[in-house]
């Protein structure tokens, strides 16, 4: 795996385009902390749509980089790619709407005390409300070490609501995290 940008503690923000490693980075993060701390208390979060475009699979399971262990708590969702699955803002829309519920679902079970939280993709829930990724963070504050990524680049798109709402989730992310790691 990719060699770790950032310590293991406090929280982590891991940004940029497609392809270029977030999802790698935090598997990496996920494998260094199980090595060293064990499953108890784990948490991951996978948000990502699974999205071949133009020859190139876009987002990825984090659990294509890492087999994780049956103790850890895994929440995934069967996420879409509003912006390149939809040939309107209407369509976008109502692929981001069903993100965030199937999310929220997610969100709904958590365990209550976390001592460690990986997220993949954590805009994704977002792209509807973005004021919404509050309760993200909030959990995330009660984990010893949190390291989420998202999705940072204009290629899919800038003008319409989703990529707003996405960009408003990411700069509060990035507001709220002790630090960010930019694979640009």
């Amino acid at each position: 795996m990719t060699g770790l940008q950032f310590p293991l503690s406090g929280s982590t923000l891991v940004t940029g385009p497609s392809n270029v490693g977030k999802t790698r980075t935090t598997a990496a993060a996920l494998d260094a902390w199980l090595d060293s701390e064990g499953t108890e208390d784990v948490v991951v979060l996978d948000f990502a749509p699974e999205l071949e475009r133009d020859g190139t699979i876009l987002g990825g399971r984090i659990d294509q980089f890492i087999t994780i262990p049956e103790p850890v708590w895994v929440g995934r969702i069967d996420a879409s790619a509003p912006r390149a699955e939809s040939q309107t803002d209407d369509q976008a829309v109502a692929l981001a709407r069903e993100n965030a519920r199937r999310a929220e679902q997610q969100l709904d079970a958590l365990p209550e005390t976390p001592r460690a939280v990986f997220v993949n993709d954590a805009t994704i829930p977002f792209q509807h409300d973005s004021v919404a990724v509050s309760r993200l963070t909030e959990y995330c504050e009660k984990a010893d070490v949190a390291v989420l990524n998202a999705f940072d680049s204009d290629e899919l798109g800038v003008d319409d609501s989703v990529s707003r709402a996405e960009r408003d989730a990411l700069d509060r992310l990035r507001h709220w995290a002790d630090r960010t790691v930019d694979l640009s």
